[in-house]
């Protein structure tokens, strides 16, 4: 298995880039499109659990935004192969002196022809912590 193969590292930047723009726009469509819609997906949230992408889209209809001055730090990107990969980030944002974690994972599942090649998330964690 080819670990951090730079055009696959690239394509799932893309779409995470993607991702996290939807997230600060809170562009509902475009995050839902890019997390699986199947029973396996789960998401575990700050205060909250999703199992399914039923699940998943139905909190995203209701909860509330994430703030706009939301900033990544350390981002890690790496892939396994060319249909794996897993995004780990911290992230900070003026509403909370916490520091936030996310972590996605990501298999190329989809249309590989679409906007983000076929990259969908398949599980994701996000949690604060207090800052080190």
């Amino acid at each position: 298995m080819e670990l951090n193969r730079p055009e696959t590292v690239a394509e799932v930047e893309r779409a995470f880039i993607a991702y996290e723009k939807a997230l600060v726009d809170n562009d509902v469509a475009t995050m839902n499109a890019l997390f699986w819609h199947a029973p396996e997906t789960v998401r575990y949230g700050i205060a909250e659990v999703q199992h399914g992408g039923e699940e998943i889209r139905r909190w995203r209809e209701t909860c509330a935004p994430v703030p706009r001055s939301r900033r990544l730090h350390r981002t890690v990107v790496t892939t396994f192969g060319v249909d794996y990969a897993c995004v780990s980030t911290e992230f900070t944002s003026d509403a909370t002196p916490l520091l936030g974690r996310q972590m996605q994972t990501w298999a190329r599942i989809g249309d590989a022809s679409n906007a983000f090649a076929g990259w969908t998330i398949v599980a994701a964690h996000v949690s604060l912590i207090e800052a080190p």
